[in-house]
């Protein structure tokens, strides 16, 4: 067991980045009503905030999956998690609500792991030489 240590962090790493290439791929199937949820917390340009939300969780998450600039890739993703939980799951009053908020922070301690850790040796920045061994 003390040598799977790479193998479990890249199957989290996966895990991580399946939840961000899903939700992106979902928002696919409903771009108006992504862009009207987005308009209903008040921000602005919400087809541009659909477009950045397709671009960080699909191609985010599908260079998260592969463990290509896995460290910058984490940290934006965090970035993004963390705008997500403040701007739509801030109602506290709404328990369900409260639950994405509390997930979405969970998602970002396991992105700052892998902003810590890197990729590990399962994934293409250790195949390129981008993270030592």
């Amino acid at each position: 067991m003390q040598n799977s240590g790479p193998l479990v962090a890249a199957a989290g790493r996966v895990l991580i980045a399946l939840v961000f290439v899903m939700s992106g791929l979902g928002k696919l199937g409903a771009p108006s009503a992504i862009q009207g949820y987005i308009a209903s917390v008040g921000l602005p340009l919400p087809f541009l905030g659909y477009l950045i939300a397709l671009a960080v969780e699909i191609g985010g998450g599908l260079l998260l999956l592969i463990g290509y600039q896995t460290r910058s890739v984490a940290a934006l993703l965090a970035v993004f998690t963390l705008a997500t939980a403040v701007f739509f799951h801030n109602n506290f009053a709404d328990q369900p609500t409260m639950i994405h908020f509390l997930k979405n922070i969970m998602i970002i301690g396991g992105l700052l792991q892998i902003v810590a850790f890197g990729a590990t040796s399962f994934s293409l920045d250790r195949r390129l030489g981008v993270q030592p061994a």
